[in-house]
């Protein structure tokens, strides 16, 4: 059974980080967000994938080519123009005909969950659909879901009102389905983006879904501090061989079990590198200077006594010495909404450049390309290439 990943989406609320890349491969424990699903598909023992990809494609395709580092037999179709993941379903109607999985490509989950759904739907004979299932503190969020007492889909509504919400439980990514779904994607209507779960809903009637409970890892990154905490929660579980084998780390300097780093990388004398951190490859941390719950990219440049807490670093950024970027409780406006107490202390983009004795105030945007001048305190969003000065 082939495994369709969609990998098509931009990512906008993870400006600037998708401004350069596509969602799927931001890193997080120093691999690409992709990586992470494509290796629960292995785990299950799927080994053809259909990747569906469309924004800054190229980034995807050259990272995995065809997928023999990983075992996989890995085909591309392309979505030219993101309408929704029920489109981007449907691009792989020319790849597959016969059962297919269908998985999101920026939710972590098990393996155990996929090979559940190939179970239930290869035995099923009373529904043509299958899909897993998980509870959620935000159903909001996602698309949810309500069931009968025999466990089948009564009702999908993506993305609800807060008066809609009647349940915590959301679909989670991972479905089933046969060929037949390609005929009921064309036969609904939209007047723009075209989720799948829409689809699902209209046609719950000639398509009933059979819906399976799973309550193990389920991790998504929807917005910009989802990065910090799901980070957080994958670095403790990397293996120590899958960690950098050629980092240098000064006799002096302090690295977390529960952190992470890449080849090359360079730690020195008296920096710490703290529970939560993934540090990519071929960074330099600075004397003195300290790193906790985030992720830094490669080739970026921590100088000594800086402080990066609870932050995401683009590639090729220097954070200058004495600069402080503290962390904890932000309020951040993300598409004219605020969310308050999150914890996180910002984004600064692919190249940007703090000069020494910066101050980010947590929740700040620091567009790529942009130069933040010594001394200067900064506090909001940026677009790229600013130039920030004191005063």
């Amino acid at each position: 059974m082939k495994a369709v990943v969609l990998a098509a989406g931009e990512g906008k609320r993870l400006e600037p980080l998708t401004n350069v890349r596509p969602k799927p491969m931001i890193p997080l424990a120093n691999k690409p967000l992709l990586e992470h699903v494509l290796d629960a598909v292995k785990e299950a023992g799927i080994d053809e994938v259909v990747l569906v990809v469309g924004y800054k494609r190229d980034r995807i395709q050259s990272y995995f080519g065809d997928g023999d580092d990983w075992d996989l037999d890995i085909e591309y179709v392309v979505q030219e123009k993101q309408l929704g993941t029920g489109d981007a379903v449907l691009e792989a109607a020319s790849v597959v005909d016969e059962d297919f999985l269908v998985l999101n490509g920026d939710r972590i989950i098990e393996g155990s969950i996929i090979e559940r759904v190939v179970e239930e739907r290869v035995r099923a004979d009373d529904s043509p659909a299958v899909m897993a299932v998980t509870h959620v503190d935000e159903p909001g969020l996602y698309g949810a879901v309500e069931l009968d007492d025999e466990n089948h889909v009564t009702s999908i509504i993506e993305k609800p009102d807060p008066h809609e919400v009647r349940t915590d439980l959301i679909n989670a990514g991972v479905y089933a389905f046969g060929p037949e779904i390609f005929d009921a994607i064309e036969a609904t209507s939209s007047m723009g983006e075209l989720a799948l779960t829409d689809v699902l809903a209209e046609h719950l009637d000639e398509m009933p879904i059979r819906a399976i409970p799973y309550g193990k890892r389920w991790l998504d990154v929807s917005r910009p501090w989802d990065l910090v905490s799901v980070n957080s929660k994958l670095v403790g579980s990397v293996e120590e061989e899958e960690d950098g084998g050629t980092a240098w780390v000064d006799e002096s300097a302090v690295v977390s079990e529960d952190a992470v780093l890449g080849d090359d990388t360079r730690v020195y004398g008296n920096a710490s590198i703290l529970r939560g951190s993934a540090i990519g490859d071929n960074v330099s941390i600075g004397p003195n200077a300290t790193v906790q719950n985030s992720i830094v990219m490669s080739d970026a440049t921590i100088e000594a006594g800086a402080v990066v807490q609870d932050a995401v670093l683009g590639e090729n950024v220097t954070v200058g010495p004495n600069t402080t970027i503290p962390g904890g409780a932000a309020a951040v406006v993300l598409k004219d909404a605020v969310y308050r107490g999150v914890t996180f202390g910002g984004i600064v983009g692919d190249n940007a450049q703090l000069e020494s004795a910066v101050t980010v105030v947590p929740g700040t945007f620091v567009g790529n390309g942009s130069t933040v001048g010594h001394g200067a305190r900064v506090d909001g969003w940026f677009e790229p290439e600013t130039t920030i000065t004191r005063g």
